[in-house]
């Protein structure tokens, strides 16, 4: 897995796990805005544009992270933050190892298993996958996803550059993922936030974490989609980690 680093020179660290299909740029605003005082780790997750290895399971992904951490940051940080696949692979590095960090932010991570989606997600890709390159298709997919203008020149670049193995494979993986029993160790701080106008099986998950991990707290965002708050109001997200670090 390879890694972007920001203020490296700072001995307290945040990390932040980019959504499927995207790449680091999903945090870096957030990184710029935090680097002065944290050093901000932002990976990128296997199987995406930048990756030094294809998609395998996001319990992989979660390990290879903790690795790093234990390898470069004593063991463990002061935040890790997560969008949607990378919500999942902090909630499994939560059921890993629980005291990875103090505070977790999972965004938008479905944690209800969807065994039709699953199962169909191999054609429905494998049909739709040659039209990823042509760029009016790429703008209607961008589009949907209700992202910030500046940011479609990042998303056309790291989608076109997805293969279409590790595509299906992380799709696969984000529509199976369950919780693990082994969360309910968890100590760290963990904050749990959604959009208003997201499916129900988001919300229905964050409820299923709420009631799972002993120390977490869920938050309705306001007229946000899918992944709107860390990608479209850093400003917002880089305010919550700092008053968590207040309270130390």
């Amino acid at each position: 897995m390879r890694y972007k680093e920001y203020g490296k020179e700072n001995s307290q660290a945040v990390i932040f796990l980019h959504g499927g299909g995207l790449s680091w740029w999903n945090y870096r605003e957030e990184a710029e805005l935090l680097k002065n005082d944290f050093h901000v780790i932002l990976p990128i997750l296997d199987g995406h544009a930048g990756s030094d290895a294809h998609f395998t399971t996001i319990e992989n992904n979660a390990a290879e992270i903790i690795a790093f951490i234990k390898e470069n940051l004593n063991g463990k940080v002061f935040m890790i933050g997560g969008l949607s696949l990378g919500g999942q692979i902090l909630l499994e590095m939560l059921s890993q190892q629980g005291d990875i960090c103090q505070y977790a932010l999972v965004e938008s991570a479905m944690v209800i298993p969807s065994k039709l989606t699953n199962k169909l997600m191999k054609s429905s890709i494998s049909c739709s996958y040659p039209l990823i390159k042509k760029k009016w298709f790429s703008k209607m997919q961008f589009r949907s996803l209700h992202m910030k203008e500046e940011l479609f020149d990042d998303y056309y670049r790291d989608t076109c550059a997805v293969t279409k193995e590790d595509m299906i494979a992380f799709l696969q993986a984000n529509t199976s993922y369950s919780l693990k029993k082994t969360i309910k160790e968890c100590s760290a701080n963990v904050q749990l936030y959604y959009g208003q106008k997201e499916i129900k099986g988001i919300k229905r998950s964050a409820q299923i974490i709420e009631g799972t991990i002993p120390h977490s707290t869920t938050h309705e965002l306001s007229g946000l989609y899918h992944g709107e708050f860390s990608i479209n109001q850093a400003d917002e997200y880089v305010k919550i980690i700092r008053k968590l670090n207040s309270v130390q």
